[in-house]
C-alpha cells in the first residue's frame, strides 16, 4: 500500500523515506565563488568597514579596542 509519498511495508511499519527526491542543479550564474561580482562586493564592504573604523576614531577619540574598553 502507498499513499502520499509513503510506503508501508508487509509488517504494518511506514516507510516515509521510500521515495527518491528529485535531485537537480541550482544555476545561480557567476554570483557564488572567486568571481569578479564575489570581489566587487567584498571590496565594497572592506571599504565601508575602514571608512565606519577612521569615523568612530575620529568622533570617540578612540580606537576600536578603547571604544570596546569603555562600553
Amino acid at each position: 500500500m502507498a499513499y502520499k509519498g509513503a510506503i508501508i511495508d508487509e509488517q504494518g511499519k511506514m516507510n516515509n523515506f521510500a521515495l527518491e527526491p528529485k535531485v537537480y542543479v541550482d544555476e545561480q550564474g557567476d554570483r557564488t565563488g572567486f568571481t569578479p561580482y564575489a570581489e566587487l562586493l567584498n571590496g565594497r564592504l572592506a571599504m565601508i568597514g575602514f571608512v565606519s573604523l577612521i569615523a568612530l576614531e575620529v568622533l570617540t577619540g578612540h580606537g576600536i579596542f578603547g571604544f570596546l574598553q569603555s562600553l
